[in-house]
């Protein structure tokens, strides 16, 4: 089983109109709801790779209960730590210029109680996995040193497979991590200078592999992705799709990258399911994760080089 841990769950609400200007009255023409967090999108992605995945994480009892109606749609187990306050509502208006304009929301702090509480749960739930995936930012008055305190109430031989910047990779690096996945702009901004050729890529991703790492799976979005041990580097390119969304396309490469690993993939496979999910979850408008019709035949159509 894989156990994937959501610390900044939200809802995103994708509002089109025709056009958008302050202080003036719109008419909406489509209205998307998405219940997600990166943990929780991985999770469904796992899911619809028929691979055993439980989900927990923090929730809030203002308005978490549409979180648990999705999952139990998906068919994923959960166990969340119930907070006061409600989910942050992150709001993505786009006009018909394809204009996009961002209303993010900030999330409830979570007490230091809760916050142990997680840990409590992680440790408990951990012993029983072959994997633990944590994922994205940390809620209101949170420390990047908790990712951290996470990782280490994971047993030893349990996979770690982590998906965050900055500060937190670094905490989280520091109790080794056997799967990393930034994007490129995550990269950069870990670590404070731009990466503009190939070289730069492979020589950013070596650091984060001398910092704990033991594999760099680099998404360059619709480029295709990296990956590296420190020992063998590869690269593979995407497939040209129709591009309908960008919710969960990252999710879904750490969804399939991360099945890849736990089922003793190499390299070249953990490459391909990863760049294939992420490739598939963008031609899906109303869903956060990929489909698997459309997973098998991008996968199917990839190609891996040596770099």
């Amino acid at each position: 089983m894989i156990l994937t841990v959501c610390l900044s769950p939200c809802i995103d609400v994708n509002i089109e109109v025709e056009s958008l200007a302050v202080g003036m009255s719109h008419k909406l023409i489509s209205k998307r709801i998405f219940f997600t967090g990166k943990a929780i999108n991985v999770a469904i992605g796992i899911s619809r790779l028929n691979a055993d995945v439980f989900s927990t994480g923090f929730m809030y009892e203002g308005n978490g209960n549409q979180f648990e109606i999705e999952l139990h749609r998906e068919g994923v187990p959960y166990k969340f730590v119930w907070c006061k306050g409600r989910v942050r509502e992150n709001y993505k208006f786009i006009d018909h210029k394809s204009m996009l304009t961002e209303i993010d929301d900030i999330s409830p702090e979570v007490s230091p109680e809760k916050q142990n509480e997680l840990i409590e749960l992680v440790k408990q739930l951990s012993g029983k996995c072959e994997a633990v995936v944590i994922c994205g930012g940390l809620a209101r008055g949170m420390t990047p040193d908790y990712y951290g305190k996470l990782l280490a109430a994971v047993p030893e031989g349990v996979k770690k497979i982590v998906d965050t910047e900055g500060e937190r990779l670094y905490s989280a690096l520091g109790k080794g991590v056997d799967l990393i996945k930034p994007n490129l702009d995550e990269l950069e901004r870990t670590l404070k200078r731009p990466l503009r050729t190939q070289s730069d890529m492979l020589a950013g991703c070596k650091q984060l592999l001398d910092k704990g790492a033991k594999c760099v799976l680099l998404s360059l979005g619709k480029k295709g992705a990296i990956i590296t041990d420190g020992k063998r580097s590869l690269y593979s390119k995407s497939v040209n799709v129709a591009m309908n969304s960008t919710v969960g396309a990252g999710d879904g490469m750490v969804a399939a990258a991360t099945c890849a690993l736990v089922r003793g993939g190499s390299l070249e496979d953990i490459l391909c399911a990863g760049v294939a999910a992420g490739t598939a979850a963008v031609t899906s408008p109303d869903s956060i994760s990929f489909g698997i019709d459309k997973y098998r035949e991008v996968l199917s159509a990839l190609t891996v080089k040596e770099i």
